[in-house]
């Protein structure tokens, strides 16, 4: 039924734009681009989704295992953006229909498909200046950002899925402040909710507190390079953004904070730990060849929850420790690309988690950018030196 309603909603909103034959739109800027006649308000629709095949092989020396086969619809999502009343406030909602979009449910948003990945609006106030509120990704590490339609991999790396910190329901500053004729720093700052989004029983712990610095010494990409993976704009000079996010988590509920399992002990209260999370990261680009790399570190008051009489464990872990993911890329005039990623995860001993290592190999062809495009990897992952897995991916991207 929920699903109906979306697809009923998003028709009506296609015919009651000024429907017709022709449109002045183009492919990749959105099906939809309305702006009203007294320019009040605007309406953008650009729907996507990445289709994957994926095989895998255990890997023993010589020896490979029987391998296994998925393929799966890994993301479809709606999205809507504009501005209401003026340009300098603008809104963007995204929702997510594919199963790995809504899963999660639990008793604390009343057990339903979480739909909605974004709704938030962004109030630029004064000059230089922007306000946040809603449901958004977190100034968090530069991959996490990173829109996943404009991804040089398959997927993010492991130290993304383990350490991240995603999306939050709260209020967020964003500021940028000239230190040079082409030095930009940019400061961001959020307070939120703490427990990942589409939460709607309470607030269980305490808030977040999320701040991040990013500079650009060289001035600012092409087209929002540094939110944005392959130099497909081929940079005429060096860019270069650097940055450095802390978060702390106070009381955080939540095996990984804003995901994982409830901490819930047998007599129905909720464990409670301290989480802290730092990033540093940088983006590089010059001339169609790309760097990434990134440092993640998260650490807890304890990373063991415990029932009330403070010894006796629950069985939830807070996932703590480090990680480094190193990543190139070189775009040819053909449009080809070549990408590589080195991932090593590295946790507590207390959390009982064995150390990671992967290796990626990966090769694009991009027909419309990011817009369009096909895209192939394979990875060898190994945990503790043993247990390698092989891990051959392909799939495409559409976003209209």
């Amino acid at each position: 039924m929920k699903y109906n309603l979306i697809i009923a909603l998003v028709l009506c909103t296609i015919i009651s734009s000024k429907a017709q034959e022709i449109s002045d739109t183009s492919f990749g800027k959105g099906m939809i681009n309305f702006v009203a006649k007294d320019s009040s308000f605007s309406v953008k629709f650009a729907p996507r989704f990445q289709v994957r095949s994926v095989s895998s092989w255990d890997h023993d020396g010589d020896k490979y295992g029987s391998p296994e086969h998925n393929f799966i619809v890994r993301r479809a999502r709606l999205k809507f953006s504009g501005f209401a009343y003026s340009t300098k406030l603008k809104y963007k909602v995204e929702l997510g229909l594919s199963n790995r979009d809504i899963s999660g449910a639990n008793d604390f948003n009343r057990n339903t498909p979480r739909y909605i990945l974004d709704a938030v609006v962004m109030w630029n106030f004064a000059e230089n200046f922007e306000l946040w509120a809603g449901q958004t990704k977190l100034p968090g590490n530069v991959e996490r950002v990173v829109s996943s339609a404009n991804l040089q991999l398959i997927d993010r790396s492991l130290l993304n899925s383990r350490f991240n910190i995603d999306r939050d329901l709260g209020v967020q500053l964003h500021h940028k402040t000239k230190l040079g004729s082409n030095f930009l720093m940019r400061e961001k700052l959020s307070v939120s909710q703490g427990e990942g989004r589409n939460v709607s029983e309470g607030n269980e712990g305490g808030l977040q507190y999320t701040g991040r610095l990013e500079f650009l010494p060289f001035g600012t990409f092409k087209s929002k390079g540094d939110f944005s993976q392959s130099d497909l704009k081929r940079e005429a000079t060096p860019k270069l953004m650097l940055g450095f996010t802390y978060n702390y988590n106070q009381d955080a509920v939540r095996e990984q904070g804003f995901s994982g399992d409830y901490m819930i002990r047998t007599d129905g209260s909720i464990y409670e730990t301290d989480q802290t999370t730092i990033f540093a990261d940088a983006m590089f680009k010059y001339k169609g060849f790309s760097f990434m790399g990134e440092y993640a570190n998260r650490t807890a008051g304890d990373e063991i929850a415990t029932e009330i009489d403070g010894t006796t464990p629950t069985g939830d872990i807070v996932l703590t420790g480090n990680a480094v993911n190193l990543q190139v890329g070189y775009l040819f005039k053909s449009n080809y690309e070549i990408a590589a990623r080195f991932t090593t995860l590295d946790f507590k001993n207390v959390t009982g988690a064995l150390p990671i290592e992967q290796y990626t190999l990966g090769l694009n062809r991009f027909v419309v950018g990011h817009k369009l495009k096909i895209q192939s990897d394979i990875s060898y992952t190994s945990i503790d030196g043993n247990d390698a897995r092989i891990t051959f991916r392909l799939g495409f991207d559409i976003h209209f």
